[in-house]
């Protein structure tokens, strides 16, 4: 009897412990198969992270899954506010540029990925929308940026022997050609919806005048002021292409604009590179670009190069270690290639060399060797009062191109709004 009792006392041993292998090995398995949830606004470029980004990032952590969930982009804000308030947030969270983004650091929704490694591929301007106002914490992994300049109709210049201008003065003389052979519309451009006056007009061509971080740094400082001539001239600028866009541009919106190039009905399109993939795939005529032509005087060119979307890490995520992972991945050349071919028109902002195969992104993203780059100067620090800077712009842009009011009014107006608030400009 005793050695019966033995033998089932170390047959429920045995059993306990191939039990509790198991559950180490369940536990084990169950930890390695982390699963990371990216929120994003960018609900048009889902399936390039589906079928491409994902699945080669799992090649190299097969063990690491990664599920993408995206709001619709006017909705993204307020319902990731909402996710990160309730605890229901995902575990990386795409970065708009500088104060929204700013505002989760601040909060304690956002870690620092100053100790990510491949944080060192990222200059201190690439990195300038996702860090804090001295650069001492970078908050978010740069992705990509956005690059502005015009997209013509290579078939209307060529039937109207027309070249792409390089300078202001033959952007008029190009654009009087084709309003005087009166087929096409010059300039595809509305200004019902506001901000398109702003970033593909006033911030598009601006840059050239206000000498790029020259001139927006010395706004923030308070050294330079919307007054200033080189603010004025560009509002001028605008002022004079109301004759170049069309009957009813005042009601026409961003939709509009882009059925009005794909159709083939206007020669110019004052572009943001992120236009260059929805031509590709609706316009049925050979199109191009050219950089923003410069001012009478200049020699030396500017781009504005706008940081548009990075990745950060959601501080409440139950798998940090998992996220930085996929961040340093984000930060390699093999991410940089990926998203600069499959979502052509937006930029990697690393320092990697990218090979961008659609012709005209290439032709964007190579403005960066011969022009300095900077970001539109409405976004770092001056639209944080009241009156907000960036729709300031938007609003006087529009006035200024519908004629409603002139260059000096609208730089007077945008100049009150910012003195109002703004201490380095209360002189």
């Amino acid at each position: 009897m005793k050695s019966l009792h033995t033998k089932t006392i170390l047959r429920r041993v045995a059993h306990l412990a191939a039990t509790a292998s198991l559950a180490t090995l369940a536990f084990v398995g169950t930890a390695a198969a982390q699963t990371l949830t990216i929120e994003s606004w960018r609900n048009d470029d889902a399936d390039v992270w589906n079928n491409k980004i994902i699945p080669a990032f799992n090649k190299k952590h097969p063990n690491i899954k990664v599920q993408f969930k995206a709001d619709p982009p006017t909705e993204y804000n307020a319902a990731l506010n909402a996710r990160l308030a309730g605890g229901t947030a995902g575990d990386l969270i795409t970065c708009r540029p500088f104060d929204a983004s700013l505002d989760l650091f601040k909060k304690g929704q956002l870690v620092s990925v100053n100790d990510v490694k491949g944080i060192e591929n990222f200059s201190d301007v690439a990195k300038s929308a996702w860090s804090t106002d001295d650069g001492s914490t970078t908050f978010c992994m740069p992705m990509a940026s956005v690059i502005h300049g015009f997209i013509y109709n290579k078939e209307i210049f060529d039937e109207l022997k027309l070249t792409p201008p390089k300078t202001m003065a033959e952007f008029h003389t190009v654009l009087d050609k084709i309003k005087a052979d009166g087929k096409y519309t010059p300039i595809a451009m509305g200004t019902a919806d506001q901000w398109e006056a702003a970033t593909m007009g006033f911030q598009n061509i601006g840059v050239n005048y206000w000498k790029g971080e020259e001139g927006r740094k010395a706004l923030i400082e308070g050294k330079q002021k919307f007054t200033d001539p080189a603010y004025v001239k560009t509002f001028a600028e605008l002022a004079s292409w109301a004759p170049y866009m069309g009957n009813g541009y005042q009601s026409q919106k961003y939709p509009d604009t882009q059925n009005l190039f794909t159709l083939g009905r206007a020669a110019i399109y004052p572009a943001g590179s992120w236009d260059v993939p929805i031509f590709r795939k609706d316009a049925d005529f050979e199109f191009d670009a050219f950089a923003p032509p410069l001012p009478e005087g200049a020699s030396k060119c500017y781009i504005s190069d706008h940081t548009d979307i990075a990745l950060g890490i959601n501080a409440k995520s139950k798998n940090v270690e998992a996220a930085k992972t996929f961040l340093s991945w984000v930060a390699s050349p093999e991410f940089a290639e990926i998203y600069a071919n499959e979502l052509p028109g937006f930029f990697p902002l690393s320092k990697a060399k990218v090979d961008v195969k659609d012709p005209v992104a290439a032709k964007f993203v190579g403005w960066r060797n011969d022009c300095e780059s900077s970001i539109r100067n409405s976004y770092q620090i001056l639209s944080r009062g009241t009156p907000n800077l960036e729709n300031e712009l938007w609003n006087v842009s529009a006035q200024v191109m519908n004629g409603t009011m002139k260059p000096e009014e609208a730089a007077k107006k945008v100049q009150d709004g910012l003195a109002s608030w703004y201490e380095p400009h209360k002189k």
